[in-house]
């Protein structure tokens, strides 16, 4: 492939933007200098047509190999990330955030990348004044938008070219973007609301921290990606980093009460923020539940747990977390990988000091509600097992979705990729069900990550309204009645109660 030297935008583009704010930008952005990004000679205007001049190069594009190719190799994909994530990091320090970056906009020359379109998004942006939903101009590529892209936020930081970047090295990996839909609405609903698969479900090689970096990088909330593009480049080689935190062997430290008090804490070098909020009028009868139960916590005891030399501990991939406590705050489920990605499920009793390696390939696991059986999701089937010893049985065929919950009454609740509401199966096995209707009164458009409550009666989720990332709140659902209710807390997840309050 071989670019234009010269682009032109179109006689509309030019009257309904301000030319000089656009050659002010555009100039701007021709003064950056990077072995990996393609500069900009000239701009300007010529009969009428805004104009910007690039070097004539003669390679190809990321697009033009996967057309060809479908998938990149490893290491080459990684490398070619890397530069990227250098160019990025280079021109972010000077102030310019690309945009729109995607397989299209990446040239390899002599199989070294270079960026380009450097700064025309940020120039038509600063020319039409910030107002780009007022005139109906949206950038960005479906595939490689980031959330707050999708969602027309006001203010786009480097944090979403971190996120455009991974979608493509996740192309690269896999032959697929992150998220794939019939049309562009569709495909831009599903970056808002659905977590994109672990690389490694499509590509089994993928070195773990890759694995781990990309899903970093693909988090909704541009607060818990990288915090620049430098961070996600080096993540990318350090095969010693998974989830953010180096070293060899991947430990789990935590603070468990005794059995019976139902109170844990999960401690790990990532920091987890809890938002906390008082219940409230969060109705459904919740606060009656709580009511009984006081405020007395129970002994704490400290431990650490380390696992396997050669392992490393894994806290996300396939079918979300990796990391369960039981519901009696006396045992822990993790799940370890080696360089390959390859790994299984191993239980910590509090009363063990020894890992048990349970019969099950690394996964998404949660407990049942009297913690002696686990479920999991593997290779797009719900299957449970008995911790006592037994295989794995199947509960039904689907693919990993946004969250499960095992509750009392002995059904799963969980969020079906597909689906809207929430969705119920029993837990020895059957065909999905609705559990929910969307609170449509109040705006409810998606619910997902379900928490069930110990009542058995009640399910808190995350509930997103039409707003995007701004406006998501925990919803509560009455099973018995399948009726929702939107709530205004604030919260893209709930992780339960403790001492009367919602956390």
């Amino acid at each position: 492939m071989v670019p234009s030297p010269t682009a032109r935008l179109t006689d509309a583009l030019a009257g309904r933007y301000r030319i000089e704010r656009f050659v002010v930008e555009i100039k701007t952005t021709a003064a950056m200098s990077h072995p990996h990004i393609l500069p900009l000679f000239d701009s300007g205007t010529a009969d009428g047509f805004l104009f910007y001049v690039m070097p004539f190069i003669e390679g190809e594009t990321i697009r033009d190999r996967l057309n060809r190719e479908t998938q990149f190799g490893v290491k080459d994909a990684i490398r070619i990330a890397r530069e990227v994530a250098d160019a990025l990091d280079y021109a972010h320090r000077h102030g310019v955030i690309h945009r729109d970056i995607k397989p299209e906009n990446i040239l390899l020359y002599d199989g070294r990348a270079m960026v380009m379109d450097f700064g025309i998004a940020l120039a038509v942006s600063a020319a039409a004044g910030g107002r780009m939903t007022e005139t109906g101009l949206l950038l960005g590529t479906p595939h490689y938008m980031s959330p707050e892209q999708a969602t027309a936020e006001k203010e786009i930081t480097t944090r979403s070219d971190v996120y455009s970047l991974a979608s493509v090295l996740y192309e690269m990996l896999a032959g697929e973007p992150p998220h794939t839909a019939g049309s562009a609405q569709a495909v831009i609903m599903k970056i808002v609301t659905d977590v994109a698969r672990p690389v490694n479900e499509l590509r089994r090689n993928v070195p773990p921290n890759v694995v781990a970096a990309l899903a970093k990088a693909l988090e909704k909330l541009p607060a818990d990606r990288f915090s620049n593009a430098k961070d996600f480049g080096d993540a990318l080689a350090n095969p010693h980093v998974v989830n953010g935190s180096a070293g060899g062997r991947g430990s789990w430290r935590g603070r468990l009460s005794a059995p019976g008090q139902a109170r844990a804490v999960m401690r790990h070098p990532v920091t987890l923020a809890l938002a906390v909020a008082a219940l409230g009028g969060i109705g459904f009868g919740v606060k009656q539940w709580m009511g009984a139960r006081g405020g007395a916590s129970g002994e704490v005891v400290e431990f650490a747990v380390d696992t396997p030399a050669g392992l490393q501990l894994m806290l996300s991939g396939p079918g979300g977390s990796q990391v369960s406590i039981s519901p009696d705050g006396s045992a822990i489920i993790g799940a370890a990988a080696d360089a390959t990605g390859s790994g299984s499920l191993y239980l910590r009793e509090l009363h063990q000091a020894a890992l048990r390696p349970l019969q099950a390939p690394r996964t998404g696991s949660f407990f049942s509600p009297d913690g002696a059986t686990i479920g999991c999701w593997i290779a797009g089937r719900l299957q449970r097992m008995a911790l006592a010893g037994g295989a794995l049985e199947m509960i039904g065929e689907m693919p990993p979705g946004n969250g499960v919950t095992w509750t009392r009454g002995g059904d799963l609740v969980l969020k079906a990729n597909g689906e809207s509401a929430l969705q119920r199966v029993a837990s020895t096995g059957g065909s999905l069900r609705q559990a929910a209707q969307l609170d449509s009164a109040a705006g409810e458009k998606m619910q997902m990550y379900p928490v069930a409550l110990p009542d058995g009666e009640h399910i808190l989720y995350a509930s997103w309204g039409s707003g995007g990332l701004e406006d998501v709140r925990i919803g509560v659902l009455n099973l018995s009645s399948g009726t929702a209710r939107r709530t205004e807390v604030r919260g893209t997840a709930a992780l339960g109660m403790l001492d009367g309050r919602l956390i």
